[in-house]
């Protein structure tokens, strides 16, 4: 399994982007997991990860609690599928890529700076596999 992070746009928060990147390494002792700011312009998700499970970030999107989370991963992590999670900019995700996505889950029904949410979902994915490994983090 190998988790893809795709963002779009800079963040203008160091120290968001950087917290998102301390999860990625944490989530790589669990899985392969790349992030990257991507430009919409020149990709699209489903072009690059025409086999992979996509989900999209989308305020109106599924909501799940972290153990359904963890459950889902961890059937895809089962399955030996790679995930590949996009979060939109300020303007959220391009309207051509929707069409591509799998699912689209919600973080929250409030609204957050994309670059937090980066953080966000960097660590939802590494409590995911603490809960998955039986690790006392989740607590």
């Amino acid at each position: 399994m190998k988790i893809f992070l795709y963002y779009i746009g800079k963040p203008k928060s160091r120290e968001a982007n950087a917290l998102a990147g301390e999860y990625v390494s944490r989530i790589s002792h669990s899985a392969r997991c790349e992030m990257r700011e991507v430009d919409p312009r020149r990709f699209v998700p489903a072009a690059k990860h025409p086999s992979a499970v996509r989900v999209y970030l989308d305020p109106a999107g599924a909501r799940m609690d972290s153990a359904a989370f963890a459950a889902w991963l961890g059937k895809h992590r089962d399955e030996g599928r790679d995930v590949v999670f996009a979060v939109g900019g300020a303007d959220g995700l391009p309207e051509e890529w929707r069409d591509g996505a799998g699912s689209r889950i919600s973080l929250s029904p409030m609204t957050f700076p994309h670059e937090l949410a980066r953080a966000m979902l960097a660590e939802q994915i590494y409590r995911a596999f603490t809960i998955l490994q039986g690790h006392p983090y989740p607590r």
